[in-house]
């Protein structure tokens, strides 16, 4: 599995949490875990627990404490109406950041540069249009 950067962890993983839990609540180490499989690695606890903090503080996140089974209570996370409403704009931002970031790491260009280029391209011809017909 490929180690990302701390800084590219950091980043992503408040949209990530929140991914994870529109699928329903769920507790820290669960959430390690899953984001383990998904192939983010290392998630240390020292990050996720700040993050999840962070988006409580926000209002993306309320916490809901339950008795443990035979062990300590946990604190259980789960996602707010602010936080669905966060994850689905940051959703679609990261999908545009990240098509920005792919055109320009394979050099292909992007769906915004592909309609920046037909958008530049039509303001052209409409120029020269108007140009010859005045």
């Amino acid at each position: 599995m490929h180690e990302f950067s701390s800084p590219w962890l950091r980043a992503a993983l408040p949209l990530c949490l929140l991914a994870l839990l529109e699928q329903g609540e769920s507790y820290g180490y669960a959430l390690q875990q899953q984001l383990k499989e998904a192939g983010l690695v290392p998630i240390k606890a020292a990050t996720l627990y700040p993050a999840l903090g962070r988006l409580e503080e926000e209002g993306a996140v309320e916490i809901r404490w339950s008795a443990g089974e035979g062990g300590p209570g946990r604190k259980y996370y789960g996602l707010t109406e602010a936080g669905r409403e966060r994850l689905a704009v940051e959703s679609r931002a990261w999908q545009e950041f990240n098509a920005a970031v792919s055109g320009l790491t394979t050099g292909s260009p992007t769906a915004t540069q592909a309609t920046q280029t037909t958008q530049t391209t039509q303001g052209t011809q409409e120029k020269r249009t108007k140009g010859e017909s005045g």
